[in-house]
């Protein structure tokens, strides 16, 4: 086909369709790379059409059958593409940043490769695919932007990522994020706070922090307390109602940190703290820089300066090397810490990590083992701690799409401020995304807690308001997804894979 005939293919308004894999960073990435191209002129395809002019893979590289998953996917659009003159695919992430050309070697359909440093070029790199006929790969090898420079398309109208930091300066020998993500690079705290005053201007009232090592802010920078007087300044910040940050590294978590989420009201009573293993010797062979006595002491400082404070953490399971008295270790943190809930993984090799060459690879029945009995343990606590909230009266903040029985059961649901989520009865008058409501909790289960009794309260705010805005925008235009769930990911316990939940892995 030659390029006026492609053209001619491609005219007219282009859809596009972003399928994002991984952790919070690549979701807000994904709203990026939907921004630019929707500044690019592109519309977002309707959800479930599977038709869109331009299909953008956002990868993650962290699991261990990542690549076997892209391709799978990208065979299943060959005949796709094949059949539809001017259709593209690009493919993008820590995936893209680590295979490069092979990409295109095994799919050559594939019409853009692009790294995690360079996500700004996708609308151009599509153009130049068009007129030269050919896939266009480029990955840079270091951070041409700050990523927050580029448009974003927004999934959720009250609630925002807003990121601090990209890359990571530790080297656990279970990640391979530092060497896709790259050294630590912190925006200034100037350009964050100006991100986040425009986003409560819109009608925003949570903000989350984001970083691969949230708490590491600042290293970059030469201050060693610039990320506790980056809460402390949301603080300050009128109309911004929450403040969330993910994911701290135990290593970088200082009194200071403590004292400002004690003393800024809107910074939020929850904490996802990243234990990974409760044994010294595993930390020492995953190269992390905190031992069991100095977890512990920070769970304890947090407590006592917070009370009712909600910790979870992640956790993996049959690391090489970790005996049964390691994983016992395991289990003694996990009771003593007491945590609201715990994200747990049984270890996989990652390709490229130190730790996947390592001798003493654990048998898979005894990882199951040892999985299933740790998920029971944090299940029988997770519910001891939920049913302590019975009887408490609660602010919730409403969530769009995090209740999935919400329409059979006649509830809403929402977020409490230690990130537990609520369904609550559904009160007469109309209540938003967004919107705040008082309700007394009567019924705790170990992943969500019920508020059955009428509302006691129904605040409208700002952030309702644009939600419905937002909606009213979009009547009569093409279906949108569901937003993206901001915040830590669902309680629950997740499917035992081999990445963290929260972060990049390498929190």
């Amino acid at each position: 086909m030659s390029s006026i005939d492609r053209s001619q293919a491609v005219g007219g308004t282009r859809t596009y369709e972003v399928r994002t894999y991984g952790c919070q960073m690549n979701v807000h990435d994904s709203e990026r790379l939907a921004g630019l191209l929707e500044d690019a002129g592109y519309v977002r395809a309707p959800e479930g059409a599977d038709e869109a002019d331009v299909v953008v893979f956002n990868t993650c590289a962290v699991r261990e059958n990542a690549d076997n998953k892209l391709y799978g996917n990208l065979g299943h659009l060959a005949p796709k593409k094949a059949a539809r003159p001017g259709m593209q695919i690009a493919v993008g992430g820590c995936l893209a940043q680590k295979d490069r050309d092979t990409i295109v070697k095994k799919a050559p359909w594939v019409d853009v490769v692009f790294g995690t440093h360079n996500i700004g070029k996708l609308p151009v790199l599509l153009e130049r695919a068009r007129v030269q006929e050919e896939a266009q790969v480029e990955i840079a090898e270091s951070l041409e932007a700050f990523p927050s420079t580029l448009p974003t398309r927004r999934e959720s109208a009250y609630a925002a990522w807003v990121s601090i930091s990209v890359g990571c300066n530790n080297t656990c020998t279970f990640c391979i994020v530092p060497a896709l993500r790259g050294k630590e690079k912190d925006r200034r705290p100037g350009d964050i706070l100006a991100e986040i005053e425009a986003l409560v201007a819109e009608g925003v009232s949570e903000i989350t922090l984001l970083g691969q090592n949230v708490n590491a802010y600042g290293s970059d920078i030469g201050d060693r307390e610039a990320f506790s007087k980056l809460l402390r300044a949301c603080g300050k910040i009128e109309g911004l109602e929450r403040v969330r940050f993910t994911s701290p590294h135990p290593r970088d978590f200082t009194d200071d940190v403590i004292a400002a989420m004690a003393e800024t009201p809107n910074v939020m009573p929850q904490l996802h703290m990243p234990l990974q293993s409760g044994s010294d010797t595993v930390l020492k062979a995953m190269r992390r820089s905190y031992r069991q006595e100095r977890y512990l002491g920070i769970i304890e400082k947090v407590r006592a300066a917070i009370p009712h404070a909600a910790i979870s953490t992640d956790i993996i399971v049959g690391f090489p090397g970790e005996t049964d008295e390691d994983f016992e270790q395991t289990l003694h943190v996990v009771r003593e810490a007491r945590f609201a809930q715990a994200f747990t993984f049984q270890y996989s090799k990652r390709p490229g990590t130190p730790a996947a060459e390592m001798d003493g690879q654990i048998p898979k029945k005894v990882v199951q083992e040892r999985y299933e009995r740790l998920v029971a343990l944090q299940e029988e606590i997770s519910w001891e701690e939920n049913k302590k909230q019975v009887g408490r009266t609660l602010e919730l903040m409403v969530a769009e799409g995090e209740g999935r029985k919400d329409d059979t059961t006649h509830r809403l649901s929402g977020r409490a401020p230690d990130n537990r989520l609520v369904h609550f009865t559904k009160p007469d008058q109309e209540v938003r995304p967004g919107d705040v409501v008082t309700v007394e909790i009567t019924y705790a289960a170990p992943h969500h807690l019920l508020a059955e009794g009428p509302v006691l309260d129904v605040r409208r705010t700002r952030a309702g308001d644009a939600w419905e805005k937002r909606t009213a925008e979009k009547a009569g235009k093409p279906a949108q997804p569901a937003g993206v769930l901001l915040g830590l990911p669902k309680i629950g316990v997740p499917e035992p894979l081999p990445v963290a939940a929260s972060g990049c892995g390498c929190d």
